[in-house]
């Protein structure tokens, strides 16, 4: 440099004079270095300190700030899954004849409604869980298919006469032909073994295995409950994760969201299938099992038949606990960690922190912090 030339000061530092500088040396923040720092999943820049220190904000860099918060942090594992429906069934035809009407694919059946058509005539559906295995009338002996047939003749408005038990009586005879005469069938009184299908509750057809004109036996179709279901299989490892009854969140494709609870968890474990290059135990160690979550608002799955998902699973929950946003972090080389809080007149105070768990993008932090302080974070 020549003598006759003067350096200019750097930005945003005014020139010193003898009588401004402090007795004290300054210690500054080395804003030039920084550090990479993978927390978690994420990787984040941070920048690192050199020192604790008390700068005046004008003579620091000019950061915007935010507030610390004080709120419930959840830290979640994701997990990919499927969505589909609940349940899988067989529908049978029992008896002979030919068929005369089958739904279609998609088609939802409820209680009541006509599964298909035989000989032209409509075989309803009725809800339970333990098959016909007889014909129902007067005089037969007690049974559980007589209670499922009286409960779901009280269902579709025939029970005002009966009372619902285990016995068929003359009461049960009547409403079953008050029943027939509704859907145009000859009032017997007897409800015949090949004349209704039992399920578990409402149908949507998923697949025909049957034609109209084909005898009517066999399996008909397939279907499956029509409530939505999110199939994850999870690593046993993260089984803990999954408790019955705990809130899922559901990442749809797109990007939507869903909020799910867990219906249950399967207790048999599949392993990995393996090869010949596969290490020994490798297959046991990826071990998984089932879990079943179910949307807590069917429509938010939309019209989606089959399609991948991400459910996220709640691994901690700290209630009520101070964060910052992750890039608000400095990083020192002795792996210690601190915010810089700006007070009300612009002064930058170096706050070491301890972490706890992250969320999204933020972080639960602990130390000489009060929720509202403001924390400078980077220029986007």
């Amino acid at each position: 440099m020549l003598d006759s030339e003067v350096e200019a000061p750097a930005p945003h530092e005014a020139p010193s004079s003898p009588s401004s500088i402090p007795r004290r040396r300054r210690r500054g923040m080395l804003l030039g270095g920084t550090a990479v720092l993978a927390v978690g999943a994420a990787g984040a820049l941070y920048a690192t300190q050199s020192g604790e220190s008390s700068t005046p904000a004008k003579s620091a860099s000019s950061l915007p700030t935010v507030s610390v918060v004080r709120t419930d942090m959840v830290n979640t594992r994701d997990v990919d899954g499927t969505l589909g429906y609940s349940g899988n069934y067989s529908v049978l035809a029992a008896g002979s004849g030919r068929i005369t009407w089958l739904p279609a694919a998609g088609d939802v059946i409820a209680q009541g409604k006509r599964v298909y058509g035989v000989n032209g005539r409509d075989v309803p559906l009725l809800y339970g869980t333990t098959p016909f295995w007889r014909d129902l009338k007067q005089g037969m002996t007690n049974g559980r298919d007589v209670l499922e047939l009286e409960q779901n003749l009280d269902k579709l408005g025939y029970g005002s006469g009966i009372t619902v038990d285990r016995s068929f009586t003359a009461a049960t005879a009547e409403a079953v032909k008050d029943w027939q005469e509704d859907r145009g069938v000859t009032r017997t009184g007897v409800v015949g073994l090949d004349s209704v299908i039992v399920q578990p509750g409402p149908i949507r057809v998923t697949e025909l295995k049957a034609v109209p004109g084909a005898p009517a036996g066999g399996v008909l179709l397939t279907a499956t409950g029509t409530e939505r279901v999110v199939t994850v299989q999870l690593a046993v490892s993260d089984q803990k994760l999954a408790k019955k009854g705990a809130e899922v969140q559901v990442t749809l494709p797109g990007g939507k969201k869903a909020k799910g609870r867990i219906a249950s968890v399967g207790t048999v474990a599949t392993a990995e299938s393996t090869n010949s290059k596969s290490q020994t135990g490798e297959g046991t160690q990826n071990a998984t099992v089932p879990v079943y979550i179910t949307l807590d608002k069917a429509s938010g799955a939309g019209d989606l038949e089959h399609a991948p998902v991400t459910a996220g699973f709640s691994s901690a929950v700290h209630k009520n606990v101070l964060a910052v946003p992750i890039n608000a972090l400095l990083a020192s080389s002795d792996s210690s960690y601190s915010v810089n809080v700006v007070n009300a007149a612009g002064t930058v105070r170096s706050v070491p922190v301890e972490l706890g768990i992250f969320a999204g993008d933020k972080v639960e932090v602990s130390g000489s912090l009060t929720a509202g302080a403001k924390v400078q974070v980077p220029q986007s």
